[in-house]
């Protein structure tokens, strides 16, 4: 691994903390005052995406830290 191989790591990781950032926002700005069982539906599936975000975010972490390990 070289030093850009970890700024390239650092910068997915980076886009995914800003994707799970979007993801939260888009689930918060569902939690609305309609209290339909669509509204329900479709703050769930954002929730649901959120998650995934996160997980992303998790993952990419992972590797740019993995990186950093065997490098130091």
């Amino acid at each position: 691994m070289t030093y850009a191989g970890l700024s390239e790591l650092r910068l997915a990781y980076k886009q995914a903390v800003a994707e799970w950032v979007e993801a939260i926002r888009a689930e918060e700005a569902l939690a609305v005052p309609d209290h339909s069982m669509v509204a329900m539906d479709k703050w769930d599936a954002a929730h649901l995406k959120e998650q995934d975000a996160g997980a992303k975010t998790a993952e990419s972490r992972e590797t740019y830290k993995e990186a950093l390990r065997k490098i130091h």
